[in-house]
């Protein structure tokens, strides 16, 4: 027998042949590369399998059954619910036919007794008590800390989180009071990215960004955009307005963003630019403000905060940098 199936073996599954974790997704390649990715899907799970069952047996722990109801979620959140969840559904078809292979993580719960807290393998356990079925878990004493690493640490090895929900797990672990070492190895980011995570999940407010949902798609710079586009009040409350209509909830998260962020772009009639207006751009043209001119002066406009706060800090600088030049004018 081989090696992998013996430790198959350990955690009660029989002629299995694909794990439960990471289902494939809805847009699926055809032909030779569909094989090649299906086998090399199935070789990093199997991997992973056997490394959870390796990290088992170091500790001395043993693979258990438990009621799905006996287990909590985790106490802090890393994940944005979505309505419907398609690689839940594969997930449950797999557990259905193959069983499930790799094991959840618990601890004894901390305040209820006979129950438990789930570290990871949330999805897991949810298949499972939609199934009917005993879930199969190795059980931990771990303190709030080793659980919120061992909850990062297996999502960074699976299903990667999206920007945003990445964001938020640091808000919601900053907020418990956890440090930003611990937080930069939980997510498995250096420290300055750590701080760019926060300052997203601070500035977005959390019902904007559950109804957007976890757009995937979506990076760092359009979500830093948008924070700064919300800290206008009436974009705030258009925001609001548009998240919280019928039917937004309905579009593809991704869409969703975009279609937030169309229309908090579409300037209204008193706001557009005269064609005599310059425009201030980043290089990626985001703009940050407007410079307008007339026969008395000239006005800037900024709509950015982080670029307003960034011209307060450097305009006694530019002041001495003008007059030391409008010395040198006069002096020739």
């Amino acid at each position: 027998m081989k090696g992998r199936d013996i430790l198959k073996g350990m955690v009660g599954a029989t002629d299995q042949k694909k794990p439960d974790a990471n289902p494939q997704q809805v847009h699926r390649p055809a032909g030779a590369v569909r094989a090649m990715n299906m086998s090399l899907g199935r070789l990093n799970e199997e991997a992973a399998a056997a490394k959870v069952l390796r990290e088992t047996l170091a500790q001395g722990d043993r693979v258990v059954e438990l009621d799905p109801a006996q287990v909590e979620a985790a106490f802090i959140q890393d994940r944005i619910p979505v309505a419907v969840d398609v690689t839940l559904e594969a997930l449950k078809a797999s557990i259905r036919e193959n069983g499930q292979q790799v094991p959840i993580l618990v601890r004894p719960h901390p305040e209820k007794a006979k129950l438990y807290q789930a570290a990871y393998g949330h999805r897991r356990l949810r298949a499972a008590g939609e199934l009917g079925l005993k879930v199969k878990a190795v059980i931990r004493q771990l303190s709030d800390q080793e659980l919120i690493l061992a909850q990062g640490q297996e999502n960074g090895q699976r299903v990667d989180l999206s920007f945003i929900e990445r964001s938020l797990f640091a808000r919601r672990m900053d907020e418990h009071g956890f440090d930003r070492e611990t937080i930069a190895q939980a997510l498995s980011v250096d420290k300055p990215e750590v701080s760019r995570l926060l300052q997203v999940a601070q500035a977005v407010p959390d019902d904007i960004i559950l109804a957007i949902g976890p757009a995937p798609k979506i990076g760092r710079p359009r979500w830093l955009a948008l924070a700064d586009r919300l800290k206008v009040q009436a974009s705030a409350r258009k925001a609001v307005a548009i998240t919280g209509a019928e039917g937004f909830g309905t579009a593809d998260s991704n869409d969703r963003f975009a279609s937030l962020w169309a229309a908090l772009n579409e300037a209204a009639p008193e706001q557009k630019m005269r064609a005599s207006d310059e425009a201030v751009k980043t290089r990626k043209g985001i703009v940050l403000g407007t410079l307008s001119r007339t026969g008395r002066g000239a006005k800037l406009a900024i709509r950015s905060q982080a670029f307003a706060d960034f011209m307060a800090e450097r305009m006694p600088q530019l002041v001495a940098e003008f007059e030391k030049r409008d010395e040198g004018a006069s002096d020739a």
